[in-house]
């Protein structure tokens, strides 16, 4: 998943009420992401699927 990078936006599939999320680090398959509504979360991406977001579509 070459779109994780620290900066970028992401949703995890399947809980779109955590609203969009900013990556704040990669490690491995690990990825530390700031959500709007779910707050900083450790996502094991072998286990969950995060997608990658189009911020030109966010609403304020």
């Amino acid at each position: 998943m070459e779109f994780l990078s620290p900066g970028g936006y992401v949703r995890l599939e399947g809980r779109p009420d955590w609203g969009l999320g900013q990556i704040q680090s990669v490690v491995g398959s690990r990825v530390t992401v700031n959500f709007e509504h779910a707050g900083k979360q450790l996502i094991n991406t072998d286990r969950a699927m995060l997608l990658s977001a189009d911020t030109t579509s966010r609403s304020n």
